[in-house]
């Protein structure tokens, strides 16, 4: 079975793709531009973002409140493909903006024959939307959107997590990947989307912490990171 390809959820992930180019083009040319006149290398743009979220994630999240920043088709069919493989019936989500993510994971845990999907968005009108998203996708009874501050909302998710996608403000990772890493399973698969702060980094890649990571080969340049917790 392969709920992804089901017609709700194929036209609901294809309007919102759509949506999401419009939504980001300004911006994403804005960034472009700006490194362009600058010199600056996406690392070193990301680094100057990470900075300003360790000021004031809040606001930074605020400026977005109108932008989708979603992953790729291809990373979403990578993420359903991860969720199958692992079984999963537990995940989590942190960053869940206008839901795209969310549709791919929910319909391997669909496929998966159930399970519990917990997101976390910071803008309310974002999880409005992304609850609308699911919906009409089909799949918005496995999935419970809280709103507001990831290091409140994902405090309690419930029981053993089987996948966690990392993909808000990025000076976060770190911390709600502590938050959660006592309930992550044996073989739980972490995916750190513009996974850009070397803290994050330097962290996952020590085998001493009870991870085994590397940089993932899909959407090249975005800092994708593919771990999995062997604790």
């Amino acid at each position: 079975m392969n709920t992804l390809d089901s017609g709700p959820v194929t036209r609901v992930l294809d309007r919102l793709h759509r949506e999401g180019e419009v939504a980001d083009g300004r911006y994403f040319a804005e960034v472009g531009a700006a490194m362009a006149a600058s010199g600056a290398t996406l690392e070193q743009t990301a680094a100057g973002l990470i900075a300003a979220e360790r000021l004031d994630y809040r606001a930074v999240c605020s400026d977005h409140a109108d932008h989708f920043l979603n992953v790729t088709r291809a990373c979403g069919r990578f993420l359903y493909m991860i969720a199958r493989a692992c079984r999963a019936v537990r995940i989590v989500e942190f960053g869940t903006s206008m839901g795209v993510s969310t549709i791919y994971l929910a319909a391997a845990l669909r496929d998966n024959g159930g399970g519990h999907l917990v997101g976390s968005e910071f803008e309310p009108a974002k999880a409005s939307r992304a609850r609308a998203n699911l919906d009409a996708a089909g799949l918005a009874d496995l999935v419970d959107i809280r709103e507001g501050d990831a290091l409140d909302t994902l405090e309690d998710v419930g029981g053993p997590v089987d996948l966690l996608l990392l993909d808000g403000a990025f000076a976060l990772y770190l911390p709600v990947l502590r938050m959660i890493e006592p309930g992550l399973r044996r073989g739980a698969v972490i995916l750190g989307e513009n996974a850009f702060d070397p803290g994050y980094l330097d962290y996952v890649r020590d085998g001493a912490n009870g991870y085994a990571s590397r940089p993932l080969p899909i959407d090249e340049g975005r800092g994708n990171e593919f771990t999995v917790r062997t604790l």
